[in-house]
C-alpha cells in the first residue's frame, strides 16, 4: 500500500530507508530505493539525491556513490553541496586524488564555490598527504575572494598534528588569533594531545587555560590527555590536582578519567586514596563498567598481599551483574592458584553459577580453568584492554 489515510510517503520516510539500508551495508538497495520514489508518486529531487549520497558516502561506500552519481548526473542540476559531499565522501577513505577530480569537475560546471567546498577538498588533501597542494588550494581561496573560516584552518592544524609538527600548528593558530577566529574544543584537543606526547606539559596546560579565556569549553578528552601524562609518569599529586579542576570547570570525569587514575593510584600503594575515589564514583553516580572492575582486579593482583581486595571487587562486579572479561578471570584464578587457595576459586566460581545473568554463568567456566567449554569472549576493545 503506497499510501492511506494514516500514513503519506514522503521524502522524508525515504531518507530513513537511504540510512537504514546503508548502515546494513546494503548500499545497492538503498540506491535501488532512491530508483523506486517515482513509484510511490515522489519525483526524487536534488535534495533527495544528496542526502543518499551523504548516507552512502557517510558509511564509505563512496565508489557505489559516485557510480550512481555519474549515472544520473545529467537528469539533475547538481549543486556545490552534492559535489562537497562527494568530495568529502572521498577524503574520508584516504582517496584524495579522486576527491580532486570532483572538486575539479565543479569547477568546470561553473558551480559557485563557496568555502564549505573548499574545506572538503582541503580536508581531503591533507588526509590524502597532500598537504603542499592544499595550501596552494588555500591561497586559491583568497584570490577567489573567499574568506577561509575557522574549520579551514582547523584543518591544517590537525595534518600538522598527524605530521608531529607542532611548531606549525601553532603558527596556524597564531594566524587564527589574527583573524579573530575561534578553535572548536577538538581542534585544540589534536595540539593538547599533541603537546603532551612530546612533553611539553607546561604548554599543554597554556593551552587549557587558553581555552577557557577564549570560551571554549574544554572537555573531558582535553582533560585526560594531559591525566594520562602524569598517570604514566606516576605523578600522584598532579594528577589529583587536575581531576580536582576538572570538578571546578564543571567537566564530568568518565570511564578512562577514573581508570587511569584508579590504575596509577594501587601502582604506587596509595591504597587510601584508591577507596576515596571509588567512593567518589559512587557518590557522583558514575557506574563501574568492566574495564573499571577490570583495573582493580588486575591491579591488586599484581600487589602482594592484596588479592582480597582483588576478590572482593570481583564479588562485587558478579552481585552488580557485570560479566568480567575473560582475562580478569584467568588473572584472579592464576594468582588466587599461586597462593594455594584452591578453595577461593570455586566459591568464586559458584557464586558465578548463581548469577542471573547467563554470560556470567558461561564465565564460571574460566574461573574453574575449563577453558574448552566457553568461547573466549571479546574484550569490550583494545583501548579498554590498555586501560589495565
Amino acid at each position: 500500500m503506497k499510501q492511506s489515510q494514516s500514513c503519506e510517503i514522503t521524502s522524508v520516510i525515504f531518507w530513513v530507508i537511504f540510512s537504514a539500508y546503508c548502515k546494513a551495508n546494503l548500499p545497492s538497495d538503498a540506491i535501488r530505493a532512491f530508483n523506486n520514489m517515482v513509484d510511490y508518486g515522489i519525483q526524487p529531487s536534488i535534495n533527495d539525491l544528496d542526502q543518499l549520497l551523504y548516507v552512502l558516502c557517510k558509511r564509505k561506500h563512496v565508489r557505489e556513490a559516485q557510480l550512481f552519481f555519474d549515472k544520473i548526473k545529467h537528469e539533475f542540476n547538481p549543486t556545490v553541496k552534492t559535489y562537497s559531499i562527494l568530495v568529502r565522501g572521498w577524503g574520508y577513505i584516504g582517496e584524495a586524488s579522486e576527491a580532486q577530480k570532483v572538486f575539479d569537475e565543479m569547477l568546470v560546471r561553473g558551480c559557485s564555490v563557496d568555502v564549505h567546498a573548499y574545506n572538503s577538498i582541503l580536508e581531503s588533501l591533507c588526509k590524502g598527504g597532500n598537504v603542499d597542494e592544499a595550501h596552494k588550494l588555500f591561497r586559491d581561496m583568497r584570490s577567489k575572494g573567499l574568506e577561509p573560516d575557522a574549520f579551514t584552518y582547523s584543518i591544517f592544524i590537525h595534518a600538522a598534528c598527524d605530521a608531529n609538527d607542532i611548531h606549525s600548528a601553532f603558527r596556524v593558530l597564531d594566524r587564527m588569533k589574527r583573524y579573530n577566529l575561534i578553535p572548536n574544543v577538538f581542534t585544540y584537543n589534536s595540539i593538547i594531545n599533541k603537546l603532551c606526547k612530546s612533553d611539553k606539559i607546561e604548554e599543554a596546560y597554556q593551552l587549557l587555560d587558553e581555552m577557557l579565556e577564549r570560551k571554549v569549553k574544554p572537555d573531558v578528552w582535553s582533560y585526560n590527555a594531559i591525566l594520562s601524562f602524569h598517570c604514566n609518569r606516576l605523578e600522584v599529586n598532579m594528577a589529583t590536582k587536575l581531576v580536582s579542576r576538572m570538578d571546578t570547570d564543571s567537566c564530568e570525569p568518565d570511564r578512562h578519567t577514573y581508570n587511569m587514575l584508579l590504575k596509577m593510584l594501587i601502582r604506587v600503594g596509595r591504597f587510601d586514596r584508591v577507596t576515596s575515589i571509588w567512593e567518589k564514583m559512587e557518590k557522583n553516580g558514575f557506574h563501574p563498567s568492566a574495564s573499571t572492575y577490570a583495573v582493580m582486579i588486575h591491579g591488586f593482583c599484581r600487589k602482594k598481599g592484596m588479592v582480597e581486595e582483588a576478590c572482593r571487587y570481583f564479588e562485587m562486579m558478579v552481585d552488580e551483574g557485570i560479566p568480567p572479561y575473560s582475562s580478569t578471570c584467568e588473572v584472579l584464578r592464576n594468582k588466587i592458584i599461586g597462593l594455594g587457595f584452591a578453595e577461593k576459586v570455586e566459591i568464586l566460581a559458584e557464586k558465578m553459577e548463581r548469577s542471573s545473568s547467563c554470560s556470567i554463568q558461561d564465565l564460571s567456566y574460566i574461573m574453574r580453568g575449563n577453558m574448552k567449554n566457553i568461547k573466549s569472549k571479546k574484550e569490550e576493545n583494545s583501548a579498554e584492554e590498555s586501560d589495565y
